[in-house]
């Protein structure tokens, strides 16, 4: 099947190339309270029906207090976020572009995309207030797509935007993103966690031109567009739980901009929390390295050709010389099969270090979060039927 990802930030404006006040009740509280007056509402006519049907004009005013409430809450909540959100110009030696980003703390420092700010010569953060400001790149991190601007603001003039737990969200839970699809900026759509744990490209490459992998992306129904990159993808809470990076398109316009399909991409904001503060301090931020490519989902057909004993687990597909999975003895396929490219023999990855590695994205998820260049990590392999333990030492990527 065809796919292509589009990152949504960089909307080119002379020629246009797609890169792609506290309250004592929270709004999700205020929600929940929404949700449950739904179900009444649905037993109130449930039984009015029963006994006499007078009572149905009843329903749509009970309707209409749930829609009020849950319109509320999200009023509050882009008033409550929007002074912290921001969008940003570029110039580049060819072009112009716009993207979005946001305040990470009252020292004047933005985060957005780094494809956003890609091969800048000035840029200009433009806050919800009318202020408009100069910019300063700092730091860029390839892996992530994730980039760190400096703003010469006073902090009183700043709204830090609240960082969440990407770890914590769930799939169907409401999230809303704001940003400046198309230059339109300040712009709130709505919508759920469609998945969790996606598998992206990173934006850096290897020598050979393959790129390496961005992990635990999270995947979005929310209406994003070209210029919404580097924006906030929040919760109902308020609080950033991603930066909108990207989304996934089989057609574009006739100006060239992918056609929204509704399944958009977020960096996931523990990868910020991570990172965001060694790049403020040294300017780079090193990721482990494993040296190996895998088989992410596997299909059946394929789990059958490859005659593998387990319908789970990261399949090995190559291992680059000299690299970490090389020197620790992991193996990648050498017999050619039926489907051109795809050979058996390769270790099927079951666990890392005692946990269970059901897809690539787990394992890639896992080193990333969870180590360093120079740790060691235990990977548990099914090879020729037998189960094995290989340790590997992480290099950092090169």
């Amino acid at each position: 099947m065809f796919k292509k990802y589009y990152p949504i930030g960089l909307l080119i404006i002379l020629l246009v190339t797609v890169l792609s006040c506290s309250t004592s009740t929270s709004i999700s509280e205020t929600l929940s309270s929404a949700v449950e007056a739904t179900k009444v509402a649905q037993i109130t006519q449930a039984t009015a029906l029963d006994s006499s049907g007078s009572a149905t004009q009843q329903v749509p005013i009970v309707k209409e207090v749930v829609k009020d409430q849950t319109q509320d809450s999200l009023v509050s909540l882009y008033e409550r976020v929007s002074p912290g959100v921001v969008s940003i110009q570029v110039l580049t030696k060819d072009s112009a572009g716009q993207g979005s980003g946001f305040v990470y703390n009252r020292e004047g420092y933005i985060i957005t995309n780094e494809h956003v700010v890609e091969d800048a010569t000035d840029v200009f953060v433009n806050f919800s207030s009318g202020m408009k400001v100069h910019g300063k790149v700092v730091a860029d991190d390839l892996d992530s797509d994730l980039a760190v601007i400096k703003v010469d603001v006073s902090a009183d003039q700043l709204a830090p935007l609240s960082l969440g737990d990407s770890d914590q969200v769930k799939v169907g839970q409401f999230v809303v993103a704001i940003g400046n699809p198309y230059g339109l900026s300040g712009s709130m759509t709505e919508g759920i966690i469609s998945a969790r744990g996606r598998i992206m490209d990173s934006l850096r490459q290897t020598e050979e031109g393959q790129s390496f992998s961005a992990g635990d992306a999270i995947q979005t129904d929310a209406a994003i567009n070209p210029g919404n990159s580097g924006g906030p993808l929040l919760d109902l809470n308020g609080d950033v739980i991603g930066i909108n990076r990207a989304i996934r398109t089989t057609s574009t316009l006739s100006t060239g901009d992918p056609v929204n399909s509704g399944i958009g991409f977020a960096v996931p904001i523990n990868i910020v929390k991570k990172v965001a503060p060694i790049l403020i301090k040294e300017g780079h931020y090193d990721y482990p390295y494993l040296g190996l490519s895998a088989q992410d989902e596997l299909s059946l057909p394929v789990i059958e050709i490859l005659k593998l004993p387990r319908t789970t687990g990261a399949y090995v597909q190559d291992v680059t010389r000299g690299g970490p999975a090389d020197r620790a003895g992991l193996r990648a396929g050498k017999q050619k099969t039926e489907i051109t490219g795809l050979y058996a023999g390769g270790d099927l990855i079951i666990a890392v270090d005692g946990k269970p590695v059901r897809v690539y994205g787990d394992l890639i998820s896992y080193f990333i979060y969870e180590k360093q260049p120079g740790d060691k990590m235990t990977l548990s392999i099914l090879r020729d039927g037998k189960e094995m333990d290989l340790e590997v030492t992480l290099d950092k990527r090169p």
